[in-house]
């Protein structure tokens, strides 16, 4: 079973042979399943990291998108064969065996698959010490790497089930409904951002190229312009720029600051939610929470050695400019925080598209606009786009290299932190969207923001 979404164009499922009978048709049909990394309905539409590649490569082939997305990969093999599907955009991996099955076009991302367990249970370092009931997602490409590792360990078995894919798997770990599953690397890091307690054992397989797949009884011509299209995304900056998007603030995870955030969103977050709310403006408030977290934990007397304090840590320069009487009052510093970053987004140039122009915002909110600017001109002497944030956050962290600061107008500057703080942020507004659409009992508020401690300080004229 499966559901049809289309982009444009009608319903009729043909059967295609080569890229001509594509463009002849004008419309592009593409597989793919399921996924925080690959298709899902979100808030404003269809989105997923596979999904915009496809969008992509249909407006470079000048057609419309259909996809259709399919609850396991086992569904979708023999629609590509049988020539109902143009092609597959499910985040495969490149194995062996799906390549005598297969053509493949470029490799995109690396993936391992990664043997996952939950935190406080024993630790599985090998096949051998595995001692509880392992689960698979059928159709994926870990049935084939746990069939290699049988021939070596004749002790190992696994069961594989149709009904849940690797995301559900993983949180059945977490309610112990089975000792051990296996993921991918790339979900998994998305996970552990909602479920810290995710440990990994060790890796099942090396990594593998992530691949689109096409019929192998078809003639090239769809895979010279997959080729293309890739080639040409990865020299403009495109697939970077949509790698970061999704994949770029959760490489690196802190099991103990992703535990205490989680807590500190049941704890404390909802006596401070209704300012958020209140003073968000046109942002998303679990944004500006998000911001408040990684300013000051949510601590409204948090102060630091610079002289910022409060719940959003702002100056007191900029509270004077902003109206703020008090730095401590929460709501008075949410409200300043909310306005200032307003503001900071009013001064991004307009050719700066979302989400990018928020990621300047943020950092501009932690280092300065002169400093952003800074690392935006050495990006564009350096022929990098000065548009992009995956390109500007690698000259923001030469702004403490005295080769590159002494020619930059406002000097040496942590830009280090500044990319830090953005990161971070990220993965913090990730988290609440998910509590606050999956788990929104854990966000409601339990007392009023009146009812919090505050210690007044006044703003000097």
């Amino acid at each position: 079973m499966f559901l049809i979404l289309i982009i444009g164009g009608c319903n009729d499922i043909k059967h295609s042979s080569s890229l001509g009978d594509i463009l002849d048709a004008g419309i592009l049909k593409v597989g793919t399943t399921y996924g925080l990394t690959t298709y899902y309905n979100g808030a404003t539409g269809p989105v997923g990291f596979e999904y915009e590649l496809a969008e992509g490569f249909a407006a470079y082939l000048g057609v419309k998108l259909e996809v259709f997305p399919y609850y396991n990969l086992d569904d979708l093999f023999p629609q590509l064969s049988n020539a109902h599907l143009d092609m597959i955009a499910a985040g495969m991996s490149v194995s062996p065996e799906r390549y005598q099955r297969f053509k493949f076009g470029p490799g995109y991302q690396r993936v391992s698959e990664k043997l996952v367990f939950k935190q406080g249970k024993e630790w599985p370092r090998t096949i051998e010490d595995l001692k509880g009931k392992l689960v698979i997602a059928a159709g994926s490409s870990h049935h084939e790497s746990l069939l290699k590792l049988q021939k070596e360990f004749e002790q190992l078995s696994w069961q594989e089930t149709n009904d849940s894919d690797m995301e559900e798997l993983l949180e059945m770990v977490l309610t112990e409904e089975l000792d051990y599953t296996i993921a991918d690397s790339n979900i998994l890091a998305l996970m552990r951002r909602r479920y810290p307690e995710l440990s990994i054992g060790f890796s099942i397989s090396p990594e593998q190229d992530i691949a689109w797949a096409v019929n192998k009884d078809r003639d090239d011509s769809l895979l010279a312009a997959l080729i293309e299209y890739f080639g040409i995304i990865q020299n403009n900056g495109t697939l970077a720029a949509l790698e970061d998007k999704y994949f770029g603030h959760v490489r690196l995870f802190n099991y103990v600051d992703t535990r205490a955030f989680i807590k500190s969103s049941r704890e404390v977050l909802p006596k401070f939610q209704p300012w958020f709310e209140q003073y968000s403006n046109d942002l998303d408030w679990r944004l500006l929470a998000a911001m408040s977290y990684q300013e000051s934990h949510w601590h409204p007397k948090a102060k630091s050695v610079t002289g910022v304090r409060g719940m959003m840590m702002l100056t007191l320069a900029t509270a004077k400019e902003l109206g703020i009487v008090s730095r401590l009052d929460p709501e008075q510093s949410i409200k300043g925080g909310a306005n200032y970053l307003t503001k900071l987004l009013k001064r991004i140039p307009d050719r700066i598209t979302h989400p990018d122009r928020l990621w300047f915002a943020l950092a501009a909110y932690n280092v300065g606009l002169g400093h952003l600017e800074d690392a935006r001109v050495l990006t564009d002497r350096q022929g990098a786009n000065p548009d992009m944030w995956v390109d500007v956050k690698i000259r923001l962290l030469q702004l403490r290299q005295k080769k590159y600061y002494k020619t930059t107008r406002y000097g040496y500057a942590r830009g280090n932190e500044a990319v830090a703080y953005v990161d971070n942020i990220r993965r913090y507004y990730d988290t609440l969207v998910w509590l606050d659409e999956q788990q929104p009992q854990i966000l409601e508020p339990e007392i009023t923001p009146d009812e919090t401690e505050q210690e007044v300080e006044v703003v000097a004229d």
